[in-house]
């Protein structure tokens, strides 16, 4: 609630008083010049000294209608009651009706021809409806074209004529302090500008995504801003709003966006097949500490140092090693491991690069192919039922535990999600064995006459679960 402090009536009364005589000789002074009395009120002048004042006005006028509001809705499983098991109250009472769950948020529309809209992932996961109204009031139905979990980015299509598209920018060209703008629809309320500079660049290591390259503004992001635009002064689209920093639900100052040059590769894979199939370099890393580069005899460089070697990978093959300092991947710079992790997320498997690294104080080059991390789903291969429904891939080996198993779909009510098992699940070891690759797992599992003690990361976290 706001407060505000008034003056005395008295004090008030006297100041009135003191201001007649003023304005009453404003007003006969004016009236003698045969000008008209001064208004209550004064508006800004349109212009000063023949220049007009800055506005963001023009360029809103031209880009606003490319930002879409977004809701979906999904058909949930009905809780589940006793009751219903049974058969007098299936007769006279029905079985139990799917729950409905909706969802607000935004999008951009990136191609007006084609009516492809960009978004964020959470935003679209599981629905079954998805409803895009346009900003002049048009409600059309939208079909998913493709959507990455790890990178919090979606496509979708509509079909319309009259359609609004936002050019793109460069975000590689972006500086700390530059202007930008937010354009979305916070709390429902549809059409909403809000300004601020850049405050970083490049954060990462924040726990959002897995992929993390964000650009962090101050300008107000609020729930349902996600999946909107962040524009430069030019009303070029520079990132996609995907996160915001808070103690309480509002913003206070820090919101993070996907930047642009991001979405656009993972945007083209999208279009094209449908789904973003990544692979492995197949390295654990660690950034270059100046400690570590003094000690490699590159002082002053920055890099990813290559901590580990996975066996049969890209980089293996490639003959890449152990203290190996990669600082460049095709036209990218590497300055640390985020860098190294966040361009090879880029890369379809499959994909040919040019790695650049320092060894024994030299820059060498090789070309090494990103592999494909081959997941399979326990019924694939014959796993044990108890881990029926989940669907496993080999996980991007990290200086924190190596190589792993990552689970990266469980189905609902399967036994695998009975099990304890979550999403983004990384297995380290099953029954006390190290587990670094999809053959390796299956080895121990297969193995196993008793329960499955498994060791897992989960929120960066280590702990265990025993699967009976």
């Amino acid at each position: 609630m706001r407060t505000t402090s008034k003056p005395s009536i008295p004090a008030a009364q006297a100041a009135r008083k003191a201001r007649r005589p003023r304005l009453l000789a404003a007003w006969l002074s004016a009236a003698a010049m045969g000008m008209a009395a001064p208004a209550a009120a004064a508006a800004l002048p349109a212009a000063v000294d023949g220049q007009s004042l800055p506005s963001l006005a023009p360029m809103l006028e031209t880009i606003q209608g490319a930002v879409v509001n977004l809701s979906t809705t999904t058909r949930l499983p009905p809780r589940e009651n006793p009751m219903f098991r049974d058969p007098f109250f299936r007769r006279y009472f029905g079985l139990p009706q799917r729950r409905r769950s909706s969802s607000l948020g935004s999008g951009v529309i990136v191609d007006a021809a084609k009516g492809y809209v960009v978004t964020n992932h959470h935003l679209i996961d599981k629905a079954d409806e998805i409803s895009v109204t346009t900003g002049d009031g048009r409600s059309l139905e939208a079909v998913l074209v493709g959507s990455d979990a790890n990178s919090d980015i979606a496509v979708i299509q509509i079909e319309s004529d009259q359609l609004t598209a936002i050019p793109l920018g460069d975000s590689g060209r972006l500086r700390v302090g530059d202007f930008v703008v937010a354009i979305g629809n916070p709390f429902g309320l549809s059409q909403t500008v809000t300004s601020g500079i850049i405050s970083a660049l490049g954060r990462s290591g924040l726990g959002i995504e897995d992929y993390e390259d964000f650009i962090q503004t101050d300008a107000s992001i609020n729930p349902g801003n996600s999946g909107g635009a962040l524009v430069d002064l030019r009303g070029r689209l520079i990132g996609i709003n995907t996160a915001i920093f808070h103690r309480g639900g509002g913003s206070v100052g820090i919101g993070f966006a996907i930047p642009i040059d991001m979405v656009k590769a993972l945007m083209a894979q999208m279009i094209e097949h449908g789904d973003i199939r990544r692979g492995l370099l197949g390295v654990a890393m660690q950034d270059l500490t100046p400690s570590l580069a003094d000690a490699f005899g590159l002082s002053g460089k920055k890099g990813a140092v290559v901590s580990r070697v996975i066996p049969d990978s890209g980089a293996f093959d490639a003959g890449i090693q152990e203290g190996d300092v990669i600082v460049g991947l095709n036209d990218t710079t590497v300055d640390d491991s985020a860098d190294l992790r966040n361009a090879v997320g880029l890369l379809r498997a499959g994909a040919a690069v040019q790695v650049r690294f320092y060894r024994d104080g030299e820059l060498q080059s090789v070309n090494a192919r990103i592999k494909d991390t081959g997941g399979f789903a326990a019924d694939d291969r014959g796993l044990a039922r108890r881990l029926a429904g989940a669907r496993f891939r080999a996980a991007e080996p990290r200086p924190e535990y190596g190589g792993g198993v990552e689970v990266v779909e469980i189905e609902a009510g399967s036994p695998a999600a009975r099990s304890g098992l979550q999403e983004k699940d990384i297995v380290i070891s099953v029954n006390r064995r190290r587990v670094e690759s999809l053959e390796e797992m299956e080895t121990v599992v297969r193995r196993a006459d008793t329960a499955l003690l498994i060791k897992l990361l989960r929120n960066r976290q280590m702990r265990f679960v025993v699967i009976q």
